[in-house]
């Protein structure tokens, strides 16, 4: 275990312990460290603190980080589907039925799996063994563009854009009835159900703010091919947003009808465009994705049918 000791100096007096230790310690993130506080690693004078603890000036801040846990998380020899790649990163289309990372359940077959093979170790450490290179994700049956981390300066940049929401994020999608209006906004907060922990819902009280907007695309009379840009990224949000303005995603039997009459086996939805500033150029980059061939033939099914 490595143990580091900091004296708070004055221009530090007054800031959050979290962020404070990340500007001490810019090999880590936040949110690590923020996770190191909740398990108690972080003493001052030899007390454990929560992530909003304002450190005073002359305090003494001791962290603790833990030895690097081994994995059984293996590399596998899974085609990517690669849309870019150099030495900072690497864009993938990711398959609708993939899972990005390992869980419980999943330890194969995952997108870290396939990363793991592809890039032979150089991937970025700061999310830990079970998300090596892994800075952000989009649902398994969610297919579309995603980019992975080769190193850390490449991860932390991503992440400090993502963090401010400064990454452009455009989805397809198709939902369950006729959208009325060409365009709108959908402003609510998101967070956990209070009855199913698995499950997001639209929750002022608890929830963090979540905005999506939304274009039509083409209206098929039941159904409504749509374009959402996310403002924000939390978890479900486009599932979660739509469902509350009564057209959830079509095959999304967890926020709309049990019952999926196509037999989707998940909901209708695309990552189609993802853009940011590239961690070493300097320069913004965007990369798109084609539809998924099901997606396709959706589409022209609902043109040449009467839903």
């Amino acid at each position: 275990m490595e143990k580091d000791s900091y004296i708070v100096e004055a221009d530090f007096d007054g800031m959050r312990a979290d962020k404070y230790l990340t500007l001490q310690m810019p090999d880590q993130s936040r949110s690590y460290i923020q996770k190191l506080i909740a398990e108690g690693s972080v003493l001052i004078s030899g007390k454990a603190i929560k992530s909003n603890y304002r450190v005073s000036c002359g305090e003494q801040v001791e962290i603790m980080i833990p030895d690097p846990v081994s994995t059984d998380i293996l590399p596998e020899d899974i085609p990517l589907d690669i849309i870019y790649e150099d030495d900072d990163i690497l864009v993938v289309n990711k398959a609708k039925g993939m899972v990005v990372h390992p869980a419980p359940g999943h330890y194969t077959g995952t997108l870290v799996n396939a990363v793991m093979y592809h890039c032979a170790g150089n991937l970025s450490t700061i999310n830990g063994v079970l998300r090596p290179g892994i800075v952000h994700r989009i649902d398994r049956d969610t297919s579309g563009v995603l980019v992975v981390c080769k190193n850390d300066n490449a991860h932390r940049s991503l992440a400090e854009q993502f963090a401010v929401h400064s990454i452009t994020r455009v989805y397809r999608a198709i939902v369950c009835g006729n959208i009325k209006n060409d365009y709108g906004t959908i402003d609510a907060e998101i967070g956990r159900m209070d009855n199913d922990r698995k499950k997001m819902c639209i929750n002022p009280k608890h929830g963090r703010r979540a905005v999506t907007h939304y274009k039509v695309l083409e209206r098929f009379g039941s159904y409504t091919y749509i374009e959402c840009t996310l403002e924000t990224g939390r978890t479900h949000q486009i599932r979660v947003h739509m469902a509350s303005a009564g057209h959830p995603l079509l095959g999304d039997t967890v926020y709309g009808p049990s019952k999926d009459k196509f037999n989707l086996q998940g909901q209708t939805l695309h990552a189609a465009t993802l853009g940011f500033i590239h961690p070493s150029a300097g320069k913004y980059v965007e990369f798109s994705s084609p539809l998924p061939e099901y997606f396709q033939k959706l589409l022209r099914y609902f043109e040449t049918q009467n839903v």
